[in-house]
């Protein structure tokens, strides 16, 4: 199961996971990014609503898996050498 993840993961480009945690990561974009806004709620602690938790989560899954691109070709790189 974690190989089918990691398999699927390098063979995403990082330009499109980049391309997607700006847009969706962040939007909307006015007043000010959704994650941000649910970042901040998370840490004064009044991320309590359901949908406030799924929204946080939504919106940081492109952040997220774009980190762990970034680390495995890091991590790649390194075996190869």
């Amino acid at each position: 199961m974690m190989t089918k993840i990691l398999h699927l993961i390098d063979n995403i480009p990082v330009v499109l996971l980049l391309l997607v945690a700006l847009t969706l990561g962040l939007a909307p974009f006015v007043p000010e990014p959704h994650l941000w806004e649910k970042l901040k709620m998370l840490g004064a602690g009044t991320l309590s609503k359901p949908i406030d938790i799924f929204d946080l989560l939504f919106h940081a899954t492109p952040w997220i898996v774009l980190l762990l691109k970034l680390v495995r070709v890091a991590y790649l790189k390194r075996i190869d050498h």
